[in-house]
């Protein structure tokens, strides 16, 4: 049965790894984006060379109703929905003193309300469907903190509480609700820090490098098969061994 993937911020980054990596595996897949419509082109010109489908989609996941929408039209584009990838996000590094209550805000919007709506609503097309794998994109920020990212990490930490709760409510329909945390890894989100102290960062980890985009993809590609059908409820931490639990 050909699969149908739904991967927000697909245009670049994890995101676009992501999307090539489940066409590679037979998927069709809509792309969201928010802005970058010329990167999101390229990526799905890289799915059809593999053979599958792509959908290009807009929306700005600080809008609801957009995340409704995009829902329900990356299913109606593509015929059915199976898997949704909720990677969109983006980082603000602000002290915690000077963050405002409108960047708080909206930081919690697209990174975790979102995710909610657009699984609230992918969760009656997989049922229908008769297959459901969500995979939530958190960040090693979760599990450590980050002081001038309070908003980002209590988002991404939120995540985790909302990937093991899900994976509870959806378990009777046999859709599989998981969430990875990615360390430092070598995408435009990261290109500033890398910069300016990418040495000090590569020596604080065990495997003494930042990972590429490909490798996060690779875990999500596989919390997505057949083969993980049994996993449900879990954060897959892909840091290098920078922090072991």
């Amino acid at each position: 049965m050909k699969r149908c993937a739904l991967v927000t911020g697909g245009s670049r980054g994890i995101g676009a790894a992501v999307a090539v990596k489940l066409a590679a595996r037979g998927c069709d897949v809509a792309i969201s984006y928010r802005t970058q419509r010329t990167a999101a082109e390229e990526v799905a010109a890289e799915v059809q060379r593999l053979g599958s489908r792509a959908l290009i989609l807009q929306a700005d996941l600080a809008d609801l109703g957009q995340a409704r929408s995009l829902v329900h039209e990356a299913a109606e584009g593509l015929g059915a929905l199976h898997i949704l990838v909720n990677n969109a996000g983006y980082v603000q590094r602000v002290p915690w003193e000077e963050l405002s209550l409108e960047d708080w805000d909206r930081m919690l919007r697209v990174g975790l309300t979102a995710p909610f709506v657009l699984a609230r609503c992918a969760v009656p097309y997989m049922r229908e469907g008769g297959f459901g794998r969500i995979v939530n994109i958190s960040s090693l920020r979760a599990l450590t903190g980050a002081a001038h990212g309070i908003h980002y990490a209590t988002a991404k930490a939120g995540l985790l509480g909302f990937t093991k709760s899900l994976a509870l409510a959806v378990a009777p329909y046999g859709i599989t609700v998981n969430a990875v945390c990615p360390g430092f890894v070598a995408t435009e989100i990261n290109r500033e820090a890398l910069a300016a102290r990418g040495d000090e960062i590569r020596a604080q980890i065990p495997l003494g490098r930042v990972a590429s985009a490909e490798e996060i993809a690779a875990v999500v590609g596989f919390l997505c098969a057949d083969e993980a059908s049994y996993i449900t409820g879990e954060t897959v931490s892909a840091n290098g061994g920078l922090r072991m639990d």
